[in-house]
């Protein structure tokens, strides 16, 4: 097998890899742990019913009968407190003592609107209590509190709820709002209740009709799930895709998250971890206006509360891998760096060098330029490693021409005469190949990272308002393969990926095989072009000044490189080969060597066979 073939072969490879990353499909599920169906786009269960239904003022006798001895709470004053840091809007009311609504202040929708997480009408919650009487909704009580609305500087503040269902006996909830960030610190307690409560978890219960914040509702609802840590903190998430899942955990959860494509609303046990859980993701293909509906009805230990351990934590914040990690064990794994080959180039490498570059440099799109220069640059021993091989296949190319008018069509004598020319001169056809093979996770790991990188979103380049979606220079009918846009950066890389497969082919003599490679290495670049037309402009900007950059490093090296020198490299070579001073071959040469010989005498057996054929007749 000659070099080409080789390298023809492994980009095949990369192809069909690329495309089983590019096409999600359904990840095989844990039939022990969960099971998934698909169903019909319904609200998740009877409690989704009871708390979407529409409240009406309740007479004494009607609260007694459904809130027992809570009759006394079931009544009140529904009064909203709005409490705010530099990062967060925080709306919480007086019925319920629940969080109605959350504002991320430091992000826009794609239509630039304030960027509403939580609200009231679209995310519903239930916070069910056992009791000897029934079991009743915490966040259909009203409470007390002291707290006024205002801004937290300094020091975090406190927001407490209490219901008083009798003297010495009353629901908490306590909320801490930090002076800046994301996370809200949650305790729940039940005081002198011990007598009211029955046995049994306390059951939470959160339906979000989540949000379009982002211009592709296609991609976004591909992009929406559900993500959950176990208490042996295996991560886990439904599916993602455009169809509906539901999943049974079967073993305690640490925390879940409802996921957005760059934004969380998730809920996190500090102590015991929440016995059981169960998350829907439905989707209806006819509501354009609600992305997907995630439900998340899990327990929380009653004990805990009881002992005053009930403590928790919310997240209402960005997707951000830098902040993530401090939220919860594992919980920066909400942002998907890849597979678990490519994710530690991602975290390690790509995302501290990102972060790095930040804050430097303040235009991303120039920031992208400073990261292609710094990779290549960490690159150039094996990109002039690759350059040399392929010198050195242009110093042999006369001969292996000579080879090919001396055998003629016999492509198997070809190879044959080919690899002892290359043991000869002591050259190995993947010594060019290699190198390529080493830059490939990188390119891969890139292609995972640039889509849920939430540094790019919003941000501008050149004709991209956007560099963390597609730049649609040109809108046009939805078309199949290709969608309704044109993206101009996916085209400069296109452009890019021929002009460098050109140079290649000028500089690299044509090897005999069945696949012509050098008309593939035109082809490749087309198919990549109609695939990655829809992904980020970061991404695709990244591979054009990527291409442009490998042109020009190509085009430095060759003024060091002398092939008349190689060629006498090659030479000295073949003459201590002759001679028998040429150094043992080990490693792939010997293996080489190994199956040439065994080649050879299998093709010397089948001329012997044929001779003796041809004999009998």
């Amino acid at each position: 097998m000659d070099r080409n073939q080789v390298i023809g072969i492994v980009l095949i490879l990369a192809m069909l890899v690329g495309y089983q990353l590019l096409v999600p499909k359904p990840a095989p599920e844990k039939q022990a742990a969960q099971k998934t169906q698909t169903t019909k786009p319904t609200t998740a269960s009877g409690a989704a019913a009871a708390i979407t239904k529409a409240e009406q003022p309740l007479d004494s006798a009607a609260a007694k009968a459904q809130f027992g001895d809570f009759a006394t709470v079931a009544t009140g004053e529904n009064r909203d407190i709005v409490v705010e840091n530099k990062d967060i809007k925080l709306t919480f009311s007086t019925q319920g003592g629940r969080v109605k609504e959350v504002i991320l202040k430091n992000y826009k929708t794609y239509d630039q609107k304030p960027l509403v997480l939580i609200d009231d009408q679209r995310s519903k919650t239930l916070l069910e209590l056992p009791t000897n009487r029934g079991k009743v909704d915490l966040h259909k009580l009203y409470y007390q509190t002291t707290a006024q609305s205002g801004t937290v500087s300094g020091q975090p503040q406190q927001i407490v709820f209490r219901a008083e269902v009798a003297p010495g006996q009353s629901v908490e909830q306590v909320y801490t709002v930090p002076a800046e960030g994301y996370v809200l610190d949650y305790d729940l307690k039940l005081n002198g209740l011990s007598s009211t409560v029955a046995n049994g978890d306390i059951r939470f219960f959160w339906e979000d009709k989540m949000s379009q914040y982002e211009n592709d509702l296609s991609n976004n609802r591909r992009a929406a799930t559900i993500d959950y840590l176990t208490a042996d903190e295996n991560f886990e998430k439904l599916t993602e895709g455009e169809s509906n899942q539901e999943v049974t955990v079967e073993e305690p959860v640490q925390w879940f998250t409802i996921k957005h494509k760059y934004f969380l609303a998730g809920f996190v046990a500090k102590n015991a971890p929440m016995p059981k859980a169960d998350f829907k993701a439905l989707v209806d293909p006819a509501d354009s206006s609600v992305v997907k509906t995630a439900v998340a009805d899990v327990t929380l230990p009653i004990a805990d509360v009881k002992a005053g351990k009930g403590q928790y934590k919310f997240y209402y914040g960005p997707n951000d891998f830098q902040l993530l990690g401090s939220v919860a064990p594992e919980f920066d794994q909400n942002v998907y760096l890849g597979y678990s080959i490519l994710k530690p180039i991602n975290k390690y490498f790509f995302v501290p060098v990102f972060n790095l570059l930040e804050k430097f440099i303040s235009n991303y799109g120039l920031l992208i330029i400073a990261l292609v220069v710094f990779v290549k640059l960490l690159l150039t021993p094996l990109t002039y490693k690759s350059y040399v091989s392929m010198a050195k296949m242009r110093v042999l190319a006369p001969e292996i021409n000579e080879i090919k008018e001396r055998v003629g069509d016999d492509m198997a004598k070809q190879q044959s005469e080919q690899m002892k020319l290359y043991q000869e001169v002591g050259v190995s056809p993947l010594s060019g190949c290699i190198p390529v093979l080493a830059t490939m996770p990188i390119l891969f790991s890139l292609f995972m990272l640039f889509p849920n990188l939430i540094e790019l979103r919003q941000k501008p380049f050149l004709w991209a308002s956007d560099l963390s979606t597609y730049d649609a220079f040109i809108t046009f009918p939805t078309l199949p393969f290709i969608g309704g846009h044109l993206s101009l950066f996916t085209v400069l890389m296109t452009a890019s990926s021929i002009a460098y497969a050109y140079y290649n082919n000028q500089t690299t003599p044509t090897q005999p095989g069945p696949v012509n490679m050098k008309a593939l290495s035109y082809v490749f670049p087309l198919m990549f072009m109609f695939v990655l037309n829809s992904y980020p402009a970061g991404l695709t900007f990244y591979y054009f000044v990527s291409n442009i950059v490998t042109i020009t490093q190509q085009q430095l090296i060759r003024r060091f490189v002398d092939e008349d020198k190689i060629k006498a490299v090659l030479d000295e070579n073949r003459r201590k080969s002759a001679s028998g001073q040429a150094k043992k071959p080990g490693g792939f040469q010997a293996l080489l060597q190994k199956q040439l010989a065994a080649a050879e005498e299998a093709r010397k057996q089948a001329d012997e066979a044929q001779r003796k054929a041809k004999q009998k007749k």
